[in-house]
């Protein structure tokens, strides 16, 4: 039976505050949904929610044995599997330099570094960002919260197979294991959740990582190095002003990260969790300013071949190797996301999210106003970059808003009707 979410505002608000956030709460999966949309989503806030959201997983007794990961049981299931492996030691720009492992040789690594006390003498490998999930579409691993459901990126993947893509991952690995300091990918959302084990998360409110960025505008590798006291290279630095959330994620427990929040994070243990990436109405104007101001900094840096017959095309090729989408596929995926909430206002189709959710008039309203709110900016944009024509050539983009801007008009007419009717 789908589980119905629905939120008490149907309209998006610009207005957000610029405090900046220093902490973190702590929450339970007793509040609602609608609780969790404004408290936490709209005002783009960090939370960890406690372990009871995720005693029901499968997972988190398939994987594990004796609160550590059950190797055998891991292979039994992946073994056979080439998976996505990086090497902690090993700087590659501003990440870690990847490569793929069969599952079984991962899992006997890892044995082998746990009977060797962790030695600093052997590699530091992490499998991460693997699309189990993917993989395995019918295996009762986990289940989604229902504070992440509003997942318009996995709900586009999903529905589109042949993208062949999503953003859905399991990361596992031994103690000392880490991630570099980023942001995600889009500036989406996302949440991780501990299947096992504990992981240390530095997060870093929108606009704080400008501190950590040396003369030349680069973000540093580890935000905890040394590195940062050096003022003729990190001029902004200032470690008795930089506002940042020190903090451990215990076992089965769940972190939201917000949009836009740089961060680090460790494994303390050994450990294993499950990550989603996720936008939605709350979050996708960030998203849409984040691709905009990218596509400028590649028109920018390219503008030396400025006059190439297909320049625009190129900045275009170059924006979807760097942000991971260009102005092409964001107006289809915001196109899908508009079509299946137009559906359901007026014919009445249900949408549903990870085959267990459905969204309330409300939900889709304040969806189809966000997508308003970008289209119209975005077709601005498109028009100041000589853009428009090309990825605009059946005049879907107009289309679209049009259609949105009929149907906003007259739900908010009926809704003005039916409470007349009342009085």
């Amino acid at each position: 039976m789908l589980q119905a979410l629905e939120i008490k505002r149907n309209k998006v608000s610009l207005d957000k505050s610029t405090d900046v956030i220093d902490w973190i709460d702590h929450v339970s999966p007793s509040m609602t949904y609608d609780e969790f949309f404004s408290n936490y989503l709209i005002p783009n806030k960090p939370c960890i929610f406690n372990s009871k959201v995720t005693e029901n997983w499968s997972c988190r007794r398939q994987w594990s044995v004796d609160d550590a990961p059950d190797f055998d049981a891991l292979e039994i299931l992946f073994g056979n599997l080439a998976v996505p492996v990086a090497d902690c030691n090993k700087k590659y720009y501003n990440s870690q330099s990847k490569d793929d492992m069969q599952m079984k040789d991962y899992l006997n690594y890892w044995m082998d570094y746990v009977k060797s006390n962790y030695s600093d003498d052997k590699s530091l490998l992490y499998l991460k960002d693997w699309h189990c999930p993917r993989l395995f579409p019918n295996a009762p691993m986990y289940n989604v919260p229902q504070y992440f459901a509003s997942d318009w990126l996995n709900e586009y993947y999903i529905a589109n197979p042949d993208l062949d893509d999503d953003y859905r991952f399991v990361y596992m690995g031994p103690s000392g294991t880490w991630t570099p300091l980023h942001a995600d990918v889009f500036g989406s959302y996302s949440w991780s959740a501990n299947v096992i084990g504990k992981k240390r998360w530095l997060l870093f409110p929108p606009h704080q990582e400008d501190l950590l960025r040396d003369i030349h505008g680069q973000l540093i590798y580890d935000a905890t190095s040394e590195e940062l006291n050096d003022y003729t290279k990190y001029k902004a630095y200032d470690k008795r002003t930089i506002k940042y959330i020190d903090v451990v994620q215990e076992p089965g427990e769940i972190i939201f990260v917000p949009s836009g929040w740089h961060h680090q994070v460790w494994n303390l243990e050994d450990t294993i969790s499950i990550n989603h990436n996720w936008i939605n109405g709350c979050n996708i104007m960030d998203v849409w300013h984040g691709l905009q101001k990218e596509l400028c900094s590649v028109m920018k840096e390219v503008s030396d071949c400025q006059d190439m017959n297909d320049w625009t095309e190129q900045c275009q090729l170059i924006l979807r190797s760097t942000f991971g989408m260009d102005y092409y596929q964001f107006l289809e995926f915001i196109t899908f996301i508009a079509t299946e909430r137009l559906n359901m206002i007026v014919r009445k189709d249900k949408v549903i999210s990870f085959k267990k959710f459905e969204f309330g008039t409300n939900h889709c309203l304040f969806d189809l106003d966000a997508i308003r709110l970008v289209l119209i900016d975005f077709m601005n944009d498109a028009k100041e970059k000589s853009l428009y024509e090309s990825i605009n050539e059946r005049q879907q983009a107009n289309k679209l808003l049009n259609k949105i801007v009929t149907c906003l008009s007259s739900q908010k007419m009926k809704t003005v009707c039916e409470a007349d009717s009342e009085v």
